[in-house]
C-alpha cells in the first residue's frame, strides 16, 4: 500500500470534484427524464455510444498512442461490461422504482465493495482492523438506507434497490480488474476502449431485444440522453482523470460523498422526490464509513515514523 500521504487540496482541485459531483449527481436525474419516453437499453446504450465517440475524438486530437497487442480488445470488453454494460443498466433499470436520491445513496457503496474485493484479490490489499470498520459501518449505512419495509417481500421497490447494489458490486470488480488489465496506456484510451466494449456489448443486446429506436422523443428526454453520453460519461472521465493526477486516488474518492447530495437535490427540486428519515440516516452512517476508509492513521513519533499499513 502507498504510504505517502495524499496532495492537499487547491482550490482548483475543490472546483474540479465539485463539477465532477455536479455531473454525476444529475446523472441520476437524467436517467429518470430520459425514462419517461425512452427505454432502458436504449438510454444505457445511447450514453455509452456518445461518450465513445466524444472520447475517441479527444483521443485522436491529442494523438495519444494506442496499444497494440490483441490482448487488451478483451480486456476493453471485460471493462465495458464490468464498468458500463452491467452498472449503467442496473442503475437505470432500478430507477425505474426508486427515487433518484435513494439511487445515489445506494450507489455510493461502490466505495465499500470496492475495498472488499480489492482485499480478496490483491495481496498488498489487506483488510485492515480501520478499514474493516469503514466497510462494517458502510454497509450499515446501506441497510438503514434501504430501510425495514425492503425485508417485507420483494417488490418492486426493494428490487429496484438491490439492482444499484448490484451495480455498486459490479463497479467494485471493474476497479480491481482495471489495476492490473490497463496498465501501461493513457487513462483517456483506456476510457474510450472501456466504452468501445460497452457498446460492443449494448448495441446488439438493444438491437435484438427492441430493435432500433424510434428516436421520436421530446427535446428533455434528448436532451437527457445527450447529457448522459457527452457530460456524465465523456467530460466527467476527463475532470476524473485531471483530478487524479493533481490529487491522487485519495482525495478523488471524496466525489463518492458529493454526488448524493446534488442527486437529492436535483431530485427535489424537478419531480419533488422526498427521502424518508432512513434514506437520510443511512446517508450519514455511510459517509461515516467512508470517511473511515478514507482516513490515515497518525504516523507513530517513537522510535520511528510507522508506516500506513
Amino acid at each position: 500500500m502507498n504510504t505517502t500521504a495524499s496532495p492537499r487540496l487547491s482550490p482548483l482541485v475543490w472546483t474540479l470534484l465539485g463539477a465532477l459531483a455536479l455531473i454525476w449527481g444529475t446523472s441520476f436525474l437524467s436517467n429518470r427524464v430520459a425514462l419517461t419516453e425512452a427505454s432502458v437499453l436504449a438510454t444505457v446504450t445511447l450514453r455509452v455510444l456518445g461518450g465513445m465517440v466524444l472520447l475517441w475524438l479527444w483521443v485522436g486530437l491529442r494523438r495519444l498512442p494506442l496499444p497494440r497487442e490483441p490482448r487488451y480488445i478483451l480486456r476493453f470488453l471485460m471493462m465495458g461490461a464490468l464498468n458500463n454494460a452491467i452498472p449503467f443498466s442496473l442503475i437505470v433499470w432500478g430507477q425505474q422504482h426508486i427515487d433518484s436520491g435513494l439511487a445515489s445513496i445506494l450507489n455510493a457503496s461502490t466505495a465499500i465493495f470496492g475495498v472488499l474485493i480489492a482485499a480478496l484479490v490483491f495481496s498488498d490489499e489487506h483488510l485492515t482492523r480501520r478499514r474493516a470498520l469503514g466497510v462494517g459501518i458502510g454497509f450499515c449505512g446501506v441497510v438503514l438506507a434501504i430501510g425495514p419495509e425492503a425485508l417485507r417481500g420483494f417488490n418492486p421497490a426493494s428490487m429496484g434497490q438491490l439492482s444499484i447494489i448490484g451495480a455498486s458490486i459490479s463497479y467494485g470488480f471493474a476497479g480491481a480488474y482495471a489495476r492490473f488489465s490497463m496498465r501501461g496506456i493513457a487513462p483517456e484510451v483506456a476510457a474510450a476502449g472501456m466504452l468501445t466494449g460497452g457498446a460492443v456489448w449494448l448495441v446488439p443486446a438493444l438491437l435484438l431485444t427492441e430493435g432500433v429506436p424510434q428516436f421520436g422523443w421530446s427535446a428533455p428526454v434528448w436532451g437527457a440522453v445527450l447529457w448522459l453520453g457527452l457530460g456524465c460519461s465523456a467530460l466527467a472521465y476527463l475532470i476524473y482523470y485531471r483530478i487524479l493526477a493533481l490529487a491522487g486516488a485519495g482525495n478523488l474518492s471524496l466525489v463518492t460523498l458529493l454526488i448524493p447530495p446534488v442527486a437529492i437535490v436535483a431530485g427535489w427540486a424537478t419531480y419533488s422526490e422526498r427521502l424518508g428519515w432512513n434514506a437520510w440516516a443511512g446517508f450519514a452512517v455511510l459517509a461515516a464509513g467512508l470517511l473511515i476508509l478514507n482516513s490515515r492513521p497518525k504516523a507513530a513519533r517513537v522510535p520511528a515514523p510507522a508506516k500506513t499499513p
